[in-house]
């Protein structure tokens, strides 16, 4: 018996030397690629390896902070552009944010959805098979309007390529799949540069967050917040952080967070479902 218990407390031992030496890989990746992430705050960040692989295998990285008693269900994407990369910083300070400052959501955070794009270099917005993966979300009539959009519209900017078909990408069926699970009440979907805010969805949208003012910039083919909020009825906030490269000041970063948590308490406050969260429509 002796030999067994201290067979399992090896075990253990060793499994947890070996996420302790994950995580230090995984934070030495964020740290040395990532504006304004030191050690110590991806360390805090407490990430966890989830099912989700890149085309090139890379692990993509998910956080939850969950309350006891959750009432509304919040999923925050960040990197999905490998470019972006102050999206996938500001995302890890939200993970320390949403830990000190209790309250009844649960928090799922997807720091970096296109690690082979940002760990490229240079680090690059479409993912590994060259698919812009905010144009790969299966909208209707995607293969007639994506197509279109792209060869017409953007005069087939290799930047902007939807892909073969909808779901083509090891990403945006990761994500897809996450919000069929997770039933989130609301996405905040960061990226950058143009400095503004932009919704979609059944409620109505913040004004502001911090510094940045609402400005829709209208429905694409195959994104996020055209599937997510307008045609599955999950309001999608979009961030557009005003640089790609600088983060903004933390006092910044505090304040879009708390001017997202005011908003919340004020348009999502009626959407407790019992757990439910809104209805995927197929």
């Amino acid at each position: 018996m002796r030999f067994w218990k201290s067979l399992v407390a090896g075990v253990a031992a060793l499994t947890f030397t070996l996420d302790g030496a994950a995580n230090d890989r995984t934070c030495g990746e964020f740290f040395s690629r990532l504006p304004n992430v030191s050690w110590a705050l991806c360390q805090t960040a407490q990430l966890q390896a989830s099912e989700g692989r890149s085309v090139r295998g890379r692990t993509i990285y998910v956080r939850d902070v969950r309350p006891v008693m959750p009432r509304l269900r919040v999923l925050v994407i960040g990197g999905m552009h490998g470019d972006e990369l102050s999206s996938a910083a500001v995302a890890l300070h939200w993970i320390r944010l949403a830990q000190t400052e209790p309250e009844q959501v649960h928090w799922r955070f997807i720091p970096a959805l296109n690690p082979d794009g940002l760990f490229d270099q240079p680090a690059r917005r479409v993912n590994a098979n060259g698919v812009d993966l905010n144009r790969n979300f299966p909208t209707p009539n995607w293969e007639r309007d994506a197509t279109y959009y792209w060869e017409v519209r953007t005069r087939k900017d290799p930047r902007r390529f939807p892909g073969r078909q909808p779901l083509s990408e090891p990403e945006t069926r990761f994500l897809h799949d996450e919000m069929m699970r997770f039933r989130p009440n609301l996405i905040v979907s960061i990226h950058a540069p143009y400095g503004i805010l932009d919704f979609d969805g059944p409620t109505t949208p913040p004004r502001r967050l911090g510094r940045l003012y609402l400005d829709q910039l209208g429905v694409f083919p195959g994104s996020l917040g055209n599937y997510g909020g307008v045609h599955k009825g999950m309001p999608v906030v979009t961030i557009e952080l005003p640089s790609a490269r600088l983060t903004p000041r933390n006092v910044e970063i505090q304040r879009m967070w708390t001017d997202l948590r005011d908003w919340m308490g004020m348009t999502l406050a009626g959407a407790d479902d019992g757990g439910q969260g809104p209805a995927m429509r197929r």
